[in-house]
């Protein structure tokens, strides 16, 4: 492995750091710590910790001797001395003798010698580094060392290529005991410099922060330098066939599937690549990828096992919905039966986590991580892959071992462990929302709204440079999509469904406002407008029931109307005809559509500041009445003007509005004459 330490770097680190009144110490920790984080062959969302002793002067004038270690939520990536917090060393070192201390208590503790009460909680290992007599203290969950680790003779294999310096430490859970285990090992071998805990991590430590980063390094070198040198043989693999879907058309299904009740939405994530495919076809992949995770905090995010599906050579897409259907059953029967044997062997009462899978692998097709948003779904893939690698090497030359399945069990339902994905859920959370017109005043405002309320996005629009633009700024998905051509729309929600897994809510929003006098008009013209607003809202909302079909799990579609489909403007009428058939469009949807439990509702909107109604068209508008731009724009019975922000908000109260289709939401300020009858 390549050692990144950089004499300038850490320079740098040292000035920047002292600027903003820290150590250097301090600044080191964040240093090295950035440079393990970075590194995921050493860790991956959340798989490690780092710390550093020091001193820091409280409030009360006084030095305090502290550890400063990893904090909850902290990314060791991106961390900064914020997210060290400082606990109190000496009343950490009073309890080196204690037998036994509670999770509960062990977290009160450290939270009750924090230097500030407002720092986020220190790491469940904080004992742990408290004991250890360095200064600094580096943690990671190198593969390399999961591969020398997890394997039968993996004990053996440690003392055989670490030497005398390093000290091989039996798997015991994280928290106090580890802590108490760990002190007991250093005691007996004061001259160690590194600890191995089997199939679980790997502890370096110096009193410099250069040189215990070194030695990171070098460990998990001589570990990948061992797994090299020992004979392999390939994975017997499936015969690969062919199928008759894609992974974009099964998602929808799964994704459906994976939902226990209606309310409960998953978000999914497609991945395949030559790694993992390899890993996912294997002959044995039922039996070596329920073994166990990589390390067992993985456990949290991708349960205890996967679920596996084999589709038949030339199975079509029925066929493979009755697969899925059973395999989820069987999946299901299995968990439950795992949750009740073990629970039985653990202190305290366990309620039973949901039974959905959060990794399926579907062979000759690929993976699908699954998880509450799409960064849990990303976050989960991540470790999937690196559970393939680490297993599939390990399984090139012996079988894979992992822990018991009862202390694999105690991890997944580990408070300390639930605590770190465990948030607050969002109303909208676990919900795909595909806005068209994404980047409009309309859809700006739309996409900021829904995604406060926790819902995953997608944004088409037809300006190609507009998406490149967006996309560099946003996490969500932005794609260039012309709604008025079919192929362009269902390439893009080909796309959607490989991404996140379906569709929960459209909304279908794309327009463009056309005058003339309806005698006089071009037929062009005409029939141009028909393909903006009305066309291109049937070919939208036409792909996404496709999909919720698929998903069977209700869904929502909202169309952007306008008070023109009701209160036809003079000199309008290319613009007001489709927007009138649009209303018809919408009640249709709902009728055909409700029995499956999708709704269809629009807003009726007018007079919204717009790259519909620009500011030219405001002028010349406000001219023809012989009143100001700002009388004109509050030309309504509550004399307020109408934004954007107002036509985003109906937009989500009709989509939240779970008893409400066919229904038409008027946001105008008040203008009897544009009132639905």
């Amino acid at each position: 492995m390549k050692n990144n330490w950089s004499n300038t770097e850490a320079n740098k680190y040292i000035k920047k750091y002292r600027a903003l009144g820290h150590s250097k110490d301090m600044a080191l920790r964040v240093y090295t710590t950035r440079l393990l984080g970075r590194n995921s062959e050493l860790v991956l969302h959340g798989g490690g910790n780092t710390s550093v002793k020091t001193s820091i002067k409280d409030i009360d004038g006084k030095n305090y001797d502290v550890l400063c270690v990893k904090g909850s939520g902290w990314d060791m990536a991106e961390i900064e001395p914020a997210g060290l917090p400082a606990v109190k060393l000496n009343p950490l070192l009073a309890l080196k003798n204690k037998k036994y201390l509670s999770d509960e208590n062990m977290v009160a503790y450290q939270k009750r010698n924090l230097i500030d009460i407002k720092s986020p909680n220190p790491s469940v290992e904080t004992f742990l580094h408290a004991f250890l007599p360095f200064k600094f203290v580096d943690h990671t969950h190198s593969d390399a060392i999961m591969n020398v680790t997890n394997r039968s003779n993996g004990k053996d294999l440690c003392k055989k290529i670490f030497g005398s310096k390093v000290s091989i430490v039996p798997y015991v859970m994280p928290g106090f005991g580890l802590a108490q285990k760990i002190n007991e090992v250093y005691s007996k071998n004061p001259n160690i410099n590194c600890l191995i805990l089997l199939n679980h991590g790997i502890f370096t430590f110096d009193n410099d922060a250069k040189k215990s980063y070194d030695l990171m390094i070098k460990y998990v070198s001589i570990a990948e330098k061992a797994v090299k040198k020992i004979k392999r043989k390939k994975i017997k693999q499936i015969k690969k066939y062919n199928t008759k879907f894609k992974a974009y058309e099964i998602a929808p299904i799964l994704r459906g599937l994976l939902s226990e009740n209606k309310d409960q939405k998953f978000i999914l994530n497609y991945r395949s690549n030559k790694t993992l495919n390899y890993f996912i076809n294997g002959k044995e992949v039922k039996r070596y990828s329920s073994i166990g995770t990589a390390t067992p905090d993985h456990v949290i995010r991708v349960k205890p096992f996967p679920l596996v599906i084999t589709p038949k050579r030339n199975s079509s897409i029925e066929d493979f919905k009755k697969l899925a259907e059973k395999s989820f059953k069987d999946y299901r029967k299995k968990y439950v039966k795992y949750f009740d044997s073990n629970r039985k062997k653990v202190k305290g009462k366990k309620t039973m986590l949901d039974t959905s899978p959060r990794v399926i692998l579907v062979q000759n097709v690929g993976l699908f991580s699954v998880g509450d948003s799409i960064n849990a779904s990303k976050i989960a893939g991540d470790l999937t892959e690196t559970n393939a690698k680490v297993i599939s090497s390990v399984e090139e030359t012996t079988k894979y071992k992992f822990i018991p399945e009862k202390d694999l069990f105690d991890v997944e339902y580990w408070s300390l462990e639930q605590a770190k994905i465990k948030k607050a859920k969002k109303i909208l959370q676990g919900n795909v929302v595909v806005i068209t017109g994404g980047f409009g005043a309309i859809g700006s405002e739309t996409y900021k709204l829904f995604k406060s309320y926790g819902a995953e996005i997608v944004l088409l629009d037809y300006n190609e440079k507009k998406v490149k633009e967006m996309q560099s700024k946003i996490k969500d998905l932005c794609l260039h999509c012309d709604v008025r051509n079919k192929n362009s729309v269902r390439k893009a929600f080909k796309i959607i469904s490989e991404k996140y897994g379906g569709v929960d809510i459209l909304i279908s929003n794309a327009g463009t406002a056309i005058g003339g006098s309806i005698a006089e008009v071009d037929d062009r013209i005409l029939r141009e407008s028909f393909e903006d607003n009305f066309f291109s809202h049937q070919n939208c909302a036409s792909e996404t029931i496709k999909i919720m079909k698929k998903q069977n799990t209700q869904g929502c579609l909202l169309f952007n109307i306008s008070k023109q489909s009701v209160n036809p403007g003079k000199n309008f009428g290319p613009y007001g005809l489709p927007k009138t058939a649009l209303l018809s469009l919408c009640k249709q949807y709902a009728v055909d559509y409700g029995s499956l439990g999708i709704r269809s509702n629009g807003v009726n909107a007018d007079r919204i500041r717009s790259g519909l109604l620009n500011d030219g068209m405001i002028k010349s508008r406000a001219k023809a009445r012989e009143v100001s731009t700002d009388e004109y724009m509050r030309g309504n019975l509550l004399l307020n003007e109408v934004k954007a922000e107002d036509v985003a908000k109906a937009f989500f109260h009709l989509a939240i509005s779970k008893k409400t289709t066919g229904a038409v939401l008027t946001v105008d300020g008040g203008n009897i004459a544009a009132s639905l009858r």
